[in-house]
């Protein structure tokens, strides 16, 4: 006769049974290879998102995702300017490394001239999307490229399957126009005319090429998941709202008139159609049943810039003080990130590059050793994911390096050397956030130690090239 199970023993047995469902989908998150989707913001400063302290609007998709995810305090772009760390994250290598990463940023078709024929990123330097796609992964990038124009240089050449969106630095977020008044707008290799505010159309494609995932067969989505780079021009100038197509047409289609007017109110509503956007493309994601099996990874390619908020911290872009360098960057991966976190780790552009591969279990080339670190221990807690205290010594004492045409700029710790091109100073960055104290007398030996590892470092590059007014972004 079958023994009746007690009401304590079928709840016992119903929660293990959950509990061992739930230990095998997180497994299986662990070890099935996953979606990726990265979102890179332009000219996005350090506090210019709401959970980062931006008091005078809201970022609420952005802010959902650090609460799902983890929030670094202690990110850095490469360079402070775009083109050098848009090389650093493609090649995952410190952008002195090749010949277009030394561009501050790279200028106009116009002013390159026979420049065009030569500086690109080399079409068979390996990068994160071709490593991806020789690995089986899909691979896209939606928004800016500025790394090299077609014929010889282009995203296409450079590992991704597909491109829609601008290959200079800046255009006009109605007329899609170059500062040489050229248009810039792009589907793979081929120019288009296209109707619409650049970031609702970034955004719509992008929601567009998820969209496709919902309709292939689960067998289909698990052997060739996708990479899908998310580059959107926005908050870089010229300063345009989504309702600013007057101003538009009044500001004209050169160099100074990309450059004028804008205001808070306006820098406010393109942030509000960044995060809309950004708030649609993770909405496609769960509407696909992808968010689950998909790494999300947010930044921005340097620091702010007139109107961005880039509070505690001294200087923007182009200045390698920390407000040109230090920007937001969240991670969501659901199954590996513990939600609600923030991270003291130090990270910079090259280490996404390192955690993309090793997230889609791809190898880097061996001929071209990353310059970054698999970040994926911290989001796992290792080292511990801690608040953040006024006080607090970053977890990583790892070295990093920046170098412009003109400045120099060393961290390690809670240390930073910088020459700011007049000056050599030792900051303490775990008690002195705004760069004010100079430390260079009172420890003359950790100042010895980063100017030395500095020219070691800069001897194992390419040569610093002569400086040049910047103009171009």
């Amino acid at each position: 006769m079958q023994r009746k199970i007690s009401r304590r023993e079928f709840v016992g047995a119903t929660v293990a049974g959950a509990a061992l469902a739930a230990s095998a989908k997180l497994s299986h998150a662990q070890t099935r290879r996953p979606n990726i989707l990265f979102i890179l913001a332009d000219d996005l400063g350090y506090g210019d998102l709401s959970c980062y302290g931006r008091p005078d609007y809201q970022t609420p998709n952005l802010d959902r995702l650090a609460r799902d995810g983890v929030r670094f305090v202690n990110a850095y772009s490469a360079s402070p300017v775009c083109t050098p760390t848009r090389c650093a994250f493609i090649t995952g290598r410190y952008p002195a490394r090749t010949s277009v990463g030394l561009e501050e940023p790279l200028n106009e078709r116009s002013r390159l001239g026979d420049k065009l024929e030569t500086l690109g990123l080399p079409p068979e330097h390996p990068t994160v999307a071709s490593l991806l796609k020789k690995n089986g992964y899909e691979t896209a990038l939606i928004g800016k490229w500025h790394l090299g124009y077609p014929p010889k240089f282009g995203p296409t050449q450079s590992g991704f399957e597909e491109f829609f969106g601008i290959m200079s630095g800046a255009v006009d977020f109605f007329t899609h126009k170059d500062m040489e008044g050229e248009g810039d707008l792009f589907e793979g290799k081929v120019p288009v005319e296209r109707i619409g505010y650049l970031t609702n159309m970034l955004t719509a494609r992008a929601v567009e090429y998820i969209s496709r995932r919902d309709q292939r067969d689960e067998r289909e989505s698990r052997d060739r998941p996708f990479y899908l780079s998310l580059h959107y021009t926005a908050p870089h100038w010229p300063w345009e709202g989504p309702t600013d197509i007057a101003v538009s047409r009044a500001l004209g289609r050169k160099y100074d008139g990309f450059t004028a007017g804008g205001s808070l109110r306006t820098y406010a509503a393109m942030m509000k159609s960044l995060d809309d956007g950004i708030g649609e493309a993770l909405g496609a994601l769960t509407k696909a049943n992808l968010d689950r099996n998909t790494l999300v990874i947010f930044t921005s390619d340097n620091g702010g810039e007139r109107f961005s908020y880039n509070w505690p911290f001294r200087g923007q872009k182009f200045s390698l003080y920390e407000g040109g360098i230090r920007v937001p960057a969240i991670v969501r991966w659901p199954g590996v990130v513990p939600p609600g976190r923030v991270s003291e780790q130090t990270s910079i552009t090259m280490d996404w590059t390192a955690t993309i591969l090793a997230a889609g279990k791809t190898k880097p080339d061996p001929n071209y050793p990353l310059d970054g670190i698999d970040l994926t221990p911290a989001f796992r807690g290792t080292p511990p994911l801690t608040p953040v205290t006024r006080h607090s010594t970053p977890p990583s004492d790892r070295t990093l390096f920046w170098r412009n045409s003109n400045q120099d700029a060393v961290r390690h710790g809670r240390w930073k050397y910088l020459n700011d091109g007049t000056r050599e100073y030792l900051f303490d960055l775990s008690i002195d956030q705004r760069e004010q104290a100079n430390y260079h007398d009172q420890n003359p030996a950790m100042f010895n130690q980063l100017r030395n590892e500095f020219q070691k470092w800069q001897s194992q590059v390419l040569p610093r090239p002569p400086a040049r007014p910047p103009r171009s972004l």
